[in-house]
């Protein structure tokens, strides 16, 4: 018999806190609202899993096993059940930079290593005989591709509101909202929505989970006697406003969050009594290490590169490195992406995780996938509901699609790894979930 069990904690930091994003120094200055760790824990009898929705814009992999094992342990539990994913907040705090030995606050990593704890001993704690069904909804005016084919053929990242040389968007949006339900015997209704946008809405420095809040508490109100975890998808190309549209559809701060994260809750719930049950019981997980090659600079770009990061380095502001022709945060992102594999090997190995529980499985991938990337798994999982998840067990940036890398652009620059490595990861993320029984 299927059992599910519901926590959540808080993992709010402490002002003047480090936030991640940007490329700049910030430091938490207010607390919009809380931030949490949510976890969602299913035992079947004869296996254990636990997946947990962070609060945060992104923990790098080395950390990531730390949380796992530690939890792992706690819960008498195989490492591999264990499923952490980032919302990808940009006003949580910042853990780690160009490389996984650097964490910002080491205080705040083992603080937030023994709430994950307890949230997932909690949850364990809270389980209850469980069913599941899905359902889905459609999402409009909320997630927009952000990369744009411009009027001389290049491809630019945002190129500002109305520009005259934008001619259209690069790529398809997915405006697809997913809910796993979880009914429980006497205990509270749990529900999880998966759509996938970038949590950059608000801005400024006020600590908060950005639109993912609004999901949780709008689902909440709206279904009697639930709780929610919000799941993110492959948003890395994605954003929360059309260039090419009005200056309404432009702005972002807390209130466009709210209406986000609104329409997300409303549209998993749109179709909530008509969803279907899905079939099966059992619990599988699995985990696969990708093997993919970096993607390295030129022997002519590495002492510019150097150059830059270590202006950057010294004031943490990009906007001040002097000589950079361009955009100067894109200019410290390519220029991070080199130095730090600049003295790796040649290769690396790339975590892809899943569990299944039934007819859902959750596919994680370990950083930024554009959303291309997403429906790879979607389409090619013979599962009924499919749940990508980004920031999934690890955060290595961002995995653009092969034809990114031949536009170039800022995410390209940015990305560490290969031309191909998004396509890669899904085609593995699918094989893996499809070898579940």
């Amino acid at each position: 018999m299927l059992k599910a069990g519901f926590a959540r904690v808080d993992i709010t930091p402490p002002l003047g806190t480090t936030l991640a994003g940007y490329f700049e120094m910030r430091y938490a200055d207010n607390i919009l609202d809380p931030l949490y760790a949510t976890a969602v824990a299913f035992d079947d009898g004869e296996k254990r899993a636990v997946i947990i929705s962070i609060d945060n814009l992104g923990i790098v992999e080395s950390m990531m096993d730390k949380y796992r094992a530690e939890i792992s342990k706690v819960c008498e539990m195989k490492r591999e059940g264990v499923f952490l994913a980032c919302t990808h907040t940009h006003l949580a705090p910042r853990m780690g930079v160009w490389n996984e030995d650097t964490v910002f606050e080491p205080e705040y990593a083992d603080f937030l290593g023994k709430q994950l704890c307890t949230a997932a001993r909690l949850a364990f704690l809270d389980l209850a005989p469980a069913v599941l069904s899905y359902t889905r909804g459609e999402v409009k005016d909320v997630s927009f591709i952000r990369r744009y084919r411009m009027r001389d053929g290049s491809a630019r990242t945002n190129p500002g509101w109305q520009n005259p040389d934008i001619v259209a968007t690069i790529g398809r949006a997915d405006e697809t909202a997913q809910l796993l339900v979880i009914e429980r015997e006497g205990k509270p209704e749990i529900g999880i929505v998966n759509f996938q946008v970038h949590p950059d809405v608000i801005g400024g420095c006020g600590v908060s989970a950005d639109y993912p809040k609004f999901v949780r508490d709008t689902y909440e109100k709206l279904i009697d006697n639930s709780l929610c975890m919000f799941i993110n998808g492959a948003q890395g190309d994605s954003n929360h406003f059309d260039l090419t549209l009005g200056e309404d559809k432009c702005r972002g701060g807390y209130d466009r969050a709210r209406y986000m994260g609104r329409k997300i809750a409303m549209a998993a719930v749109s179709n909530y009594e008509l969803r279907e049950k899905l079939e099966g019981d059992k619990i599988s997980f699995a985990q696969k290490n990708v093997v993919v090659k970096y993607n390295r600079g030129t022997p002519e770009e590495i002492p510019e590169a150097k150059r830059i990061i270590d202006e950057y380095n010294r004031t943490y502001d990009a906007e001040s490195i002097p000589g950079i022709a361009g955009n100067p945060r894109w200019a410290v992102a390519k220029a991070g992406r080199i130095m730090a594999i600049e003295a790796l090997g040649e290769e690396r190995k790339l975590p892809v995780s899943a569990i299944c529980i039934g007819d859902a499985a959750f596919a994680g991938f370990p950083g930024e996938p554009f959303t291309e990337a997403g429906f790879i798994v979607k389409e090619k999982s013979r599962f009924a509901l499919t749940i990508p998840a980004c920031c999934a067990n690890g955060f290595e940036g961002y995995y653009p699609t092969e034809t990114a890398y031949d536009e170039e652009g800022y995410e390209a620059s940015a990305a560490r790894y290969e031309k191909g490595t998004a396509e890669k990861l899904a085609n593995e993320l699918a094989n893996l979930i499809n070898t579940f029984k």
